[in-house]
């Protein structure tokens, strides 16, 4: 199982658009098993360290610098499907 984190700013409306555009792109790559979360950056610092793949915006990124062991995903365009697809490809 593959346990996706994905925050944005404030953990309202885009850190769930990141997460559905997550979980679809992971299914194109074959991953199917699962379990991903939304919450704002500040909550994310306190839940990253449970999850394998932790994605964010570049400019927040980096607050979440040495909170997990897994991978820390930034993206430069939070609605842009293929790079979203592309970054996961390189951390699975």
């Amino acid at each position: 199982m593959v346990k996706i984190l994905t925050a944005c700013g404030n953990g309202m409306g885009s850190s769930m658009v990141i997460k559905m555009k997550v979980e679809n792109a992971l299914r194109q790559l074959g991953v199917s098993d699962i379990q991903s979360a939304s919450c704002s950056v500040g909550e994310a610092k306190s839940l990253a360290a449970g999850y394998d793949i932790v994605v964010a915006s570049n400019h927040l990124i980096h607050e979440l610098d040495g909170r997990t062991k897994g991978h820390l995903v930034g993206l430069d365009n939070l609605m842009d499907d293929q790079e979203i697809k592309a970054k996961l490809s390189q951390v699975l």
